[in-house]
């Protein structure tokens, strides 16, 4: 199976970094909506699969099967075409290549991370108006709202430790999508590494502009009174100061430090400065 070798990736997402770098804030924007989005759809899948499969299987098995499902996400922004904010960590190569700008950097990481969260709003309101959440008598009500109020019961190391190595898998996820040479790789190459992050339990900052909002968007609706009772004092931190304060930035930052460190940062020194004099 013909593939592009590591150095050979390195190069590509030298490049790449330096065309993210240079589009047109509009068009970060509408590409970002998209990813946002999509990444969504991952997340609402996940929601819809682990409605009362953990029962029936075992948790384990029930985490494979919702990060099984969750990779479409990633498949849609990396093969649809999108961008997005964890995987655009990578950028730190064309930076330190010498070939994006901090400010071309920033600027995209900023604008990108703002429209992630116009999309996954987007979604969040199309299901919660699809009134899919009452599947099972409200059992995926049940699932996504836990899901949401474990996130935002977090502690910041926690939470900031589960972003690094949530996002060092995303990113691994695209390095091993640039070298597949055809659609089916790439497929393969994005499936593995986000499973194992959903599975294992991570925290992806994008995923949970989707998780987190709706599950507040399901803990106001009165008709789901009951079921946040039953859920005691862990949903009292499912606010929006929750989700900011407790999840969403010691996530980002940890997703920095996984993907553009532990990823981009590393391949960097290894592949790009180590070949600069030798044939890799």
């Amino acid at each position: 199976m013909a593939f592009n070798t590591p150095a050979q990736v390195a190069e590509a997402v030298t490049k790449m970094g330096k065309t993210k770098g240079k589009l047109p804030i509009l068009q970060m924007i509408v590409l970002g909506i998209f990813a946002g989005a999509y990444i969504g759809f991952g997340a609402e899948l996940c929601t819809m699969i682990l409605t009362g499969t953990a029962g029936k299987v075992g948790i384990g098995l029930a985490k494979f099967m919702g990060g099984a499902v969750f990779s479409v996400g990633l498949m849609l922004v990396v093969i649809g075409g999108a961008e997005l904010f964890t995987g655009n960590n990578l950028m730190i190569v064309g930076m330190v290549s010498g070939k994006v700008t901090i400010k071309e950097l920033l600027v995209n990481w900023f604008f990108v991370y703002l429209a992630n969260f116009a999309g996954s709003m987007l979604l969040v309101y199309i299901m919660y108006q699809s009134n899919l959440w009452h599947t099972g008598a409200d059992a995926n009500a049940t699932v996504a709202l836990n899901i949401a109020a474990d996130k935002v019961n977090l502690g910041w190391g926690e939470a900031f430790f589960r972003g690094i190595g949530c996002n060092w898998l995303v990113c691994l996820a695209v390095w091993l999508a640039i070298a597949a040479k055809d659609v089916g790789g790439k497929i393969l190459g994005i499936f593995f590494p986000i499973m194992a992050f959903v599975a294992s339990g991570f925290e992806h900052c994008i995923a949970n502009m989707y998780f987190i909002p709706y599950g507040i968007f399901l803990k106001g609706d009165a008709s789901l009174a009951n079921v946040v009772a039953a859920m005691g004092p862990k949903a009292d931190a499912l606010t929006w100061n929750g989700f900011f304060v407790n999840n969403l930035i010691p996530v980002t930052l940890g997703n920095i430090v996984g993907g553009a460190i532990f990823v981009g940062l590393a391949y960097f020194i290894v592949f790009t400065q180590s070949c600069k004099d030798a044939e890799c």
